[in-house]
């Protein structure tokens, strides 16, 4: 249910905008000729109830009567059909379905005994309906014809001229012409009297319907403009009632959460959308939510209790309304935030190791280096001195490649992209790595790519990632059985072609939460690592304007879990 059926159950029911005048006055001439049926028979059955000789009433036969009501539905199912097909001229309609009802009146005063009759009261329905229908000139025009027609048959009735069946009244004599001229002006008067007072009621009716249109018409323009903003506000509102059933939802909640909007109405919230705590009003609360298709979102919410009127009045009992929004992207900002907080304190602290620590480490280790080659040439006694020596030159330059980490973090060089052999990249790393002592003889190393592969970036710093992820691969594979497998393919994107690279290995893979961390600067499992390595890797992808990710579905190990994988994705552009 949108924001529209709320207003709608808000106002008791729809008006539509396009009904107007014509469709109000059709409806009302379908009441008048009901009326006219339900009038006309139940008078002519109080008529025929009477038909005693205790009562001094005139008596309409029962073959008059029965004519005079099979007239009375013809007329009124004609009228019926006429008015469903018709679509203009109702006001033209309405003055003869009015008209037509004074006839319907003089003809059973007429056989009633005109100025003796009990039906001449009857003559206030066309009237009154004439007058409430046709405002100013129905109610008049009605009262002029009933005047007229009531007037023509007391002058009949002077000239002896009634229905024979009227002698066999004792109590019928036909009045003389100062009797009639008596009755006919009182009678004109009250009905032009009755037609004044129903064209004032009409009148105001009339007004009272326009400003109600108006103010209709204006409700559902400003119905529409909430239901456009409802329905097209990037934030998702959720309407729940008192048993948090969701009563209403926007389109907004159908791409944040997944679920179509339609069958959102009448479930519980709970169940919809767990973990949300309806406690602190107008307060600002995050959660976790996972989609049907498996994506994890990070939730912003809020709720109100709905009021409903205003001047403090009634609310709507425990009735809620819930916004959402999808605060992913804005909490990955607010790290990103964070991390360049964290790499400008980095790159600081880096200048000022690089400044205060560099040359001094650097005069050290060839100091150690000198010393390292006399004792190694001297006599076995020396042998402890060498020992220390070598130790001391291992050791700072541990240190200066820290540093060179550092400085390599915090002043990230600029991409100088050109297109080079994927497979010469690999070779010359693989090189490099197995000249070291911390790149076992053991490793056994898959290449599963296609040799004529190239690469577009900048190939130095794409050898320094290789290099780190290999590095760190085979430090949690296990001892004697490394094994790592490097495959790379063009795939077709949406945007273009990509270069999909993974680096897999049968170590001791990742954890749950690794995934978002092991990218983290200083996050490291290794005893001598930096935590700098796979932070430079994701630097220098990232100014690749490519991606990386980890996960579980490397090689099998020894337990038969899978280890880690490394994906990279990069942009091929076209040649």
């Amino acid at each position: 249910m949108g924001v529209t059926t709320f207003l709608q159950n808000f106002r008791g029911e729809h008006y539509d905008s396009t009904t107007d005048v014509d469709n109000l006055l059709r409806n009302q001439l379908f009441w008048l000729l009901s009326l006219r049926v339900i009038l006309y028979t139940l008078l002519l059955a109080i008529n025929y109830v009477f038909q005693d000789s205790r009562f001094d009433i005139t008596i309409v036969p029962s073959n008059l009567l029965f004519l005079f009501l099979a007239a009375v539905y013809i007329s009124a199912i004609v009228s019926v059909v006429y008015l469903r097909k018709v679509n203009n001229n109702l006001r033209k309609f309405g003055f003869i379905q009015t008209l037509l009802d004074v006839c319907f009146v003089s003809l059973i005063v007429f056989f009633s005994g005109t100025s003796k009759s009990n039906f001449a009261t009857a003559y206030f329905f066309p009237i009154i309906a004439g007058g409430l229908l046709l405002p100013r000139k129905g109610g008049m025009v009605a009262a002029a014809a009933a005047s007229l027609q009531y007037g023509g048959l007391l002058i009949l009735e002077s000239y002896n001229f009634y229905p024979p069946y009227l002698k066999s009244y004792q109590f019928f004599t036909p009045g003389n012409i100062m009797v009639n001229i008596n009755q006919f002006a009182v009678h004109g008067i009250i009905f032009f009297l009755a037609a004044l007072l129903s064209a004032l009621f009409g009148l105001r009716l009339k007004r009272t319907e326009t400003a109600l249109t108006d103010s209709l018409e204006k409700f559902d323009q400003l119905s529409l403009l909430y239901k456009q903003i409802f329905d097209n506000i990037t934030t998702g509102i959720i309407t729940i009632d008192n048993n948090n059933k969701i009563t209403s939802a926007n389109n907004a909640i159908e791409e944040i959460t997944g679920h179509q909007t339609k069958n959102l109405i009448g479930k519980n919230l709970e169940k919809t959308i767990p973990n949300l705590t309806l406690k602190d009003e107008n307060h600002r609360q995050t959660t976790d939510f996972y989609r049907n298709d498996g994506k994890k979102l990070r939730l912003g919410y809020s709720h109100m209790l709905i009021k409903q009127g205003v001047n403090n009045g009634p609310d709507l009992g425990s009735h809620k309304i819930i916004t959402l929004r999808d605060i992913t992207e804005l909490e990955q900002l607010e790290r990103q935030v964070r991390q360049s907080e964290k790499l400008a304190a980095i790159g600081m602290m880096s200048a000022s190791i690089a400044h205060d620590f560099r040359n001094p480490l650097t005069a050290i280790s060839g100091s150690a280096q000198v010393l390292s080659n006399e004792f190694a040439a001297g006599e076995k006694s020396d042998s402890i001195n060498y020992e220390l020596a070598t130790i001391i030159l291992r050791e700072s330059n541990r240190l200066i490649n820290t540093i060179g980490e550092f400085l390599k973090f915090s002043r990230p060089e600029s991409v100088k992209p050109d297109w080079f052999s994927l497979q010469s990249c690999f070779d010359e790393v693989l090189q490099v790595l197995r000249a070291g002592n911390e790149f076992p003889a053991t490793t056994i190393v898959d290449l599963q790519f296609d040799p004529a592969i190239d690469v577009w970036g900048d190939e130095k710093q794409m050898f320094t990632v290789f290099s780190h992820l290999l590095q760190n691969s085979i430090s949690f594979c296990p001892a004697g059985k490394e094994k790592l497998r490097i495959t790379a393919e063009e795939i077709s994107a949406a945007d273009g072609e990509e270069l999909v690279i993974t680096i897999s290995d049968n170590g001791t893979g990742i954890t749950e939460t690794e995934p978002e961390q092991i990218f983290e600067p200083f996050y490291t499992n290794r005893a001598d690592g930096t935590g700098l390595g796979l932070a430079i890797v994701k630097q220098i992808v990232t100014e690749h304007q490519g991606s990386i990710t980890v996960a579980n579905e490397g090689l099998h190990n020894n337990s038969g879990q899978k280890g880690a994988q490394f994906t990279i994705t990069m942009k091929v552009p076209r040649q």
